[in-house]
């Protein structure tokens, strides 16, 4: 496919608001890596919705197709999203844990690198991301870093540092931590998953490619079976 270099900011906004994860992966595949990722960016901003996430899944595309180039470059733009969840960046950063574990599920030099520093943002004695909002992005994105890379996330010992988790105040960073567990391989955790499969919670989680309604009691039963307890 021949690229073109002019970008729509305003195009690619509508065909987020859209909803069609086809259509923006095509969309997004005609133009040159480098000249998305800041567009995409910016609609790591736009309200919760949808069309957020899709940006998200779109960027770690954009981002393994530019390391499929330039790996270094691709290097710059994770180190840029890094950046923007230091204090010092004067910015907030929303979205940037999700989109570094998306640029990491998509490729795998970019997994082996930066997954440690995806769990530090969930670390008390790491680099703690105080917003829970953005904490529990990391969240997610070792949910899918362990979903899609469970060899890397074994590896890291993530477990160790999300085992916390499994009693957290918040249900969604419990659901999170729950569902990323279940990939852990490590059956000492059954018995702590399993204390919760009597909680009701219910939490919206965007999984794959749409939100889902999960209680944490669901999180629990389905990381049980994962990992798998019964086996014991």
């Amino acid at each position: 496919m021949t690229k073109v270099t002019r970008i729509s900011g305003r195009e690619l906004s509508k065909l987020l608001s859209k909803g069609s994860l086809p259509s923006v992966l095509q969309y997004v595949s005609a133009y040159p890596p480098k000249k998305l990722i800041s567009p995409l960016i910016r609609n790591f901003y736009r309200p919760e919705g949808l069309d957020r996430w899709l940006a998200i899944r779109a960027f770690g595309k954009v981002v393994a197709s530019l390391a499929d180039e330039d790996m270094e470059e691709a290097r710059i733009v994770m180190r840029r999203l890094m950046w923007s969840l230091n204090d010092e960046s004067g910015g907030i950063g929303w979205g940037a844990p999700e989109a570094m574990a998306e640029a990491m599920v998509q490729n795998e030099t970019l997994a082996k690198e930066y997954a440690r520093i995806l769990l530090s943002y969930v670390w008390e004695e790491g680099n703690f991301l105080e917003h829970l909002p953005l904490r529990r992005g990391a969240l997610w994105g070792l949910y899918r870093l362990a979903k899609k890379r469970p060899d890397i996330f074994r590896e890291i010992e993530a477990w160790k540092i999300l085992r916390k988790y499994l009693s957290d105040t918040d249900a969604e960073s419990r659901a999170l931590a729950i569902l990323a567990l279940g990939f852990s391989g490590e059956k000492s955790l059954c018995d702590e998953i399993a204390n919760n499969l009597s909680d009701r919670r219910i939490v919206t989680i965007f999984l794959e490619d749409k939100f889902e309604e999960i209680s944490i009691a669901e999180a629990a039963a389905m990381a049980l079976e994962t990992l798998p307890c019964k086996d014991r």
